[in-house]
């Protein structure tokens, strides 16, 4: 997509007056200019920049690092042309994402190999996944065929449009509907056998739609054209969304009417709030900005001063060392979309002119921070692994993947 990545690198140089100056201008500047448009032409191949497009040292090394990660990868590709678990062919398009990412052409074998893998499991009802026999849900097939439908939009290849077409009615139709708390969004299967969705699998969804929008112009005259319900998704994560009164969860974001997944937690006038915490906040920003809301959205900028007032690193905020890869992962896409290069940073308090030590450091540079930190863990082998195995993180072929894409999305190599 066409989302302007080095929007405000240049407040490095412009805003003078020493690092609160520096603060001030990028709260003032980061959050107030209008994001780029979604895409100009979303059916075309996503774009990918070159090192020496983006230059630098930290990205040369992260370019490195997705180049050491793909080439694991591609030793770990199964000989049907799927990664890790291939009843879930959604790993698989992590993988393959991954693989893009690294912008290389000597991986265009494996890349073809595992879109083919991908293209076998498409089902008569244009889902993309593997039904479990005897399982209603089991396939997971919201979950695999969004995954499937990004990664595809990626990969440059002339002959899916079909599949593209088919998949986007697929999750069209796997929009849930009613007026329930559930209303909007989507779960990990349109056919289970009960009533669910959160907010991760209706980031995917959202992602997936926005980035194959363009393919609805190829849709053959009188066939009906197929999207989202984007009104009723937006309503869905903003019902997720921790309002002003919500204490330390303010702005940030909860998993799931159903799930809270970090728990909850009692503000000081005693309300019960489902607690924020860092990966499903990232993913209610990615799903703020696919819905079409810019950064002076209040939203928006309630969602970026909770990621300024959590900003770590060294762990998924909220939730410890579970789901950490991904987080890396989200954290990059998220802010990519929103044209971040820099988060303003504010106080505990929430205000940026509070004066408290977060507001004197000045704004946070995300990219550097993230290409130092995601490089610094990978072994000498070029993998990643999580030595928390909750959401499949102790399979080395799933972190290497979320790892490379985050690389990716923060050296600019891919938006």
């Amino acid at each position: 997509m066409n989302t302007n990545l080095k929007f405000w690198r240049s407040a490095r140089v412009f805003c003078g007056g020493g690092i609160r100056a520096l603060a001030l201008c990028a709260v003032a500047g980061a959050l107030s200019a209008p994001r780029a448009a979604v895409a100009a032409d979303p059916a075309a191949e996503p774009e990918k920049t070159t090192v020496a497009a983006v230059g630098g040292e930290r990205e040369s090394r992260a370019a490195g690092a997705v180049a050491r990660a793909a080439d694991w990868l591609v030793a770990r590709q199964r000989p049907d042309g799927s990664f890790s678990n291939s009843r879930f062919p959604g790993l698989t398009a992590i993988a393959l994402w991954a693989l893009e990412g690294a912008n290389d052409a000597k991986y265009a074998d494996s890349i073809r190999h595992a879109s083919d893998f991908i293209l076998s499991c498409v089902q008569p009802d244009g889902g993309i996944y593997r039904p479990v026999p005897g399982r209603v849900g089991g396939g997971l097939s919201t979950y695999n065929t969004a995954l499937c439908l990004t990664a595809l939009s990626f990969c440059g290849r002339d002959d899916i449009d079909r599949v593209v077409l088919d998949a986007r009615t697929f999750l069209a139709d796997s929009q849930l509907k009613g007026d329930d708390e559930f209303a909007g969004g989507f779960g990990y299967d349109k056919s289970a056998p009960k009533r669910y969705a959160d907010l991760n699998n209706t980031a995917f969804v959202i992602e997936a739609m926005r980035r194959t929008q363009g393919f609805e112009d190829r849709r053959p005259a009188g066939e009906r054209k197929a999207d989202l319900d984007w009104a009723a998704a937006l309503a869905f994560a903003e019902s997720l969304h921790n309002g002003s009164d919500a204490g330390d969860s303010a702005g940030g974001f909860a998993y799931s009417p159903a799930d809270a997944k970090a728990g909850t937690e009692k503000t000081e006038s005693g309300k019960s709030v489902l607690r924020s915490y860092g990966s499903i906040t990232y993913s209610g920003l990615l799903s703020l900005v696919y819905c079409n809301l810019d950064r002076t959205d209040p939203r928006v900028r309630s969602a970026v001063d909770w990621t300024a007032r959590h900003w770590t690193l060294d762990e998924n905020p909220g939730v410890g060392d579970q789901g950490l890869y991904f987080f890396y992962d989200i954290v990059s896409r998220a802010l990519s979309a929103a044209g971040l290069d820099l988060i303003p940073r504010v106080a505990a308090s929430g205000d940026a002119s509070s004066g408290g030590p977060e507001a004197g450091d000045g704004p946070i540079d995300w990219r550097a921070e993230m290409i130092d930190k995601v490089v610094s863990l990978q072994r000498e082998d070029g993998s990643f692994v999580n030595t928390n195995g909750r959401f499949w993180e102790n399979d080395p072929v799933l972190c290497t993947s979320y790892s490379a894409i985050s690389l990716a999305f923060a050296a600019g190599l891919m938006r």
